[in-house]
């Protein structure tokens, strides 16, 4: 895909969604675990009674979750404050851009970017994703969904799945590093922690661990720190990937670990996993350890990440 500077281009960034009150926690649940394409409940045709089951049941102790980070999911207004930073840098490069975004499980929809963009006579779209590491659970069904929802507009699409090791991106997660391991102290252990999947996924061919394992050799090769990997927010009866992330607190404490630096490496933005599993749940039981545990600051918007984010559009269109 190429454009040239008086060109009309659109930009979708991709991700998840979140509940932004606690009255949306119920039928956001239910739109994730409707999703067959990453979550098989039962037969087909039991699929959507099995997720409204599930979205019941889970729903007032994830609601407490969120009820401790402020009352909802800071996502979606991280993600359109992203969405404005990139517009901004993009322009400033002389590239005539227009960025939305597009969330899987909560408003707003790709239809509405796809309205949007069909309203202002955009028909080149770059869809970015901002999972930085692949996996058909995150970024694959979101664009199987854009792409389903924009068929018949005629837009010329690009897509941008994954970029593990982007220079830009690693320079930037190794200095979030470094600040954390400042604060906390230069002896601290780094472990890093991504966000579980099923094990059958990575069995079936699925790149997620083999893309974490590209950030986590470059960010090193930048900080000169060894770190660890491990998976948090795993949930329900099948096999994870393993280590978990408590089990790993557990054994570095065993190890007489007492300063930690904790990165959510498949986290580009804060929200209920960053903000209350690492913030609250785990550091809560590093503390019960006499172990200090930092965070390395999410990404977010700082510049750097967001001038990241613009390379890689300015990539994918170069002819």
């Amino acid at each position: 895909m190429s454009a040239t500077a008086d060109e009309p281009l659109g930009v979708v960034l991709l991700n998840l969604g979140g509940p932004e009150r606690l009255a949306d926690v119920r039928p956001f649940l239910y739109n994730l675990f409707s999703d067959r394409e990453i979550i098989r409940l039962g037969p087909p045709f039991l699929q959507r009674p099995i997720a409204w089951w599930i979205a019941r049941r889970r729903a007032p102790k994830s609601r407490e979750s969120y009820r401790l980070i402020g009352g909802g999911s800071p996502l979606n207004r991280i993600t359109r404050a992203q969405a404005t930073a990139l517009e901004k840098a993009l322009r400033d490069r002389g590239l005539p851009a227009t960025v939305d975004m597009a969330m899987r499980y909560w408003q707003p929809y790709a239809d509405t970017a796809i309205a949007r963009f069909h309203a202002q006579g955009i028909r080149r779209l770059v869809l970015l994703t901002l999972y930085p590491h692949y996996s058909k659970a995150t970024t694959g069904s979101s664009v199987r969904d854009f792409q389903r929802r924009a068929a018949g507009y005629g837009f010329a699409i690009h897509t941008i799945d994954a970029w593990p090791d982007h220079p830009g991106y690693v320079r930037e997660l190794a200095a979030t590093i470094l600040e954390a391991r400042e604060r906390v102290g230069g002896n601290a252990r780094v472990v890093y922690s991504a966000h579980s999947l099923p094990a059958r996924f990575i069995e079936e061919g699925d790149p997620y661990c083999e893309h974490l394992a590209r950030t986590i050799a470059a960010v090193e090769a930048e900080t000169g720190i060894k770190g660890e990997l491990c998976y948090q927010s795993r949930s329900g009866p099948v096999r994870w990937l393993e280590p978990s992330t408590p089990d790993t607190i557990d054994r570095l404490a065993a190890e007489g670990c007492r300063k930690l630096v904790m990165v959510p490496i498949s986290f580009v933005s804060d929200h209920v996993e960053t903000l209350y599993e690492i913030d609250m749940l785990y550091r809560r039981q590093a503390e019960q350890h006499n172990m200090q545990l930092e965070r390395a600051p999410s990404l977010n918007t700082r510049p750097g990440f967001i001038a990241a984010l613009a390379d890689l559009v300015e990539e994918a269109i170069r002819p």
